[in-house]
């Protein structure tokens, strides 16, 4: 099964963040966003997302809804879960990241899974900031899709390092989580680090694959990792294409990456979005967050966060179209 060629073609950048340190609901907010998704849900975008709200840094997060009627105006709407910013490496949920929302039809609830790390300060022997990381699945508490904005409460860990962790995974455990559906089961994205190992030798992603959204959830061990690319590939967020065509927008070290696949299991190298330099206002770019239809055209808006000089996390917006080549 071949993949058609597709290329995706910058038709819009946004020249400033869409939240930022001075936007109205992000006052306590220190270090700014990372990570998460935006969906469109009753004709409204919803931001899930990591809010690096205070020290130490990396640690003291909170996993926050934001809300736009356009994509371009946010206002703060609640905090899901905030961590416990425990810093010597004790509690399993110091840390908070990465959240993402999907609606179980099994439930009849929306199922938010993110990651939750331990924490304590580096040392010679490795990157201890986040590591030994677990995706938690929690249920809304309130049923229907109205529930979206929660609140959730946690029911299990569906993945996390250990016996079953693949020969690629190392001691920043399990940083990432994001499933789909292919070939009738589930398939989810999940990504990992040796950050034991100095200097780092790069990030890479793998899959599981489940009966059910719930679990049990299990390591596609005999794929993985996908080779997304040969030194970076983290935090895959996938949808279809109106012909069956599976994408995956990945962060790709400072960069915007995507990958394509026929079936959903095999996934091409990717191919990296290159930004104008003109419209640049970041010094990291961080996180891809969605790939979302503006139009039948063929036009799509991705959503990302990326790092100010000033060391803020900010909310920020390409437009694309896609074309078949």
């Amino acid at each position: 099964m071949s993949t058609p060629s597709i290329r995706l073609e910058i038709s819009k950048i946004y020249s400033s963040p869409l939240i930022e340190s001075a936007s109205l609901g992000a006052e306590d907010n220190l270090y700014g966003f990372e990570g998460g998704t935006v969906i469109q849900h009753e004709r409204e975008y919803h931001l899930f997302t990591a809010e690096r709200f205070g020290d130490p840094e990396l640690v003291k997060m909170r996993l926050a809804q934001w809300r736009s009627r356009d994509g371009l105006s946010w206002v703060r709407i609640s905090t899901l879960f905030e961590s416990s910013a425990e810093f010597t490496g004790k509690d399993p949920r110091a840390s908070l990241w990465s959240p993402m929302p999907f609606f179980n039809d099994d439930e009849n609830r929306w199922n938010l899974f993110y990651v939750a790390y331990r924490s304590k300060p580096n040392d010679p022997t490795g990157w201890y900031l986040n590591h030994g990381g677990r995706i938690y699945r929690a249920v809304s508490q309130v049923p229907g899709k109205g529930g979206l904005g929660g609140p959730y409460q946690d029911i299990d860990v569906i993945l996390e390092p250990g016996v079953h962790s693949d020969h690629w995974e190392g001691l920043q455990g399990v940083d990432s989580f994001y499933l789909y559906r292919a070939q009738g089961a589930w398939f989810g994205f999940y990504g990992s680090a040796k950050t034991e190992q100095t200097p780092m030798t790069g990030w890479a992603v793998g899959l599981a694959t489940a009966p059910y959204m719930a679990g049990p959830w299990k390591r596609c061990s005999e794929r993985n990792p996908i080779k997304m690319d040969e030194s970076f590939a983290e935090n895959p967020i996938v949808s279809q294409l109106a012909d069956g065509t599976y994408i995956a927008m990945l962060d790709g070290q400072n960069r915007i990456g995507y990958s394509t696949s026929p079936d959903g299991l095999a996934w091409s190298q990717a191919t990296f979005l290159k930004m104008p330099p003109s419209a640049v206002w970041w010094d990291v770019l961080r996180t891809p967050l969605c790939r979302l239809a503006l139009s039948d055209d063929g036009s799509f808006a991705i959503f990302f966060t990326a790092i100010t000089s000033r060391r803020f996390g900010g909310l920020g917006r390409v437009d694309v179209v896609l074309e078949y080549t």
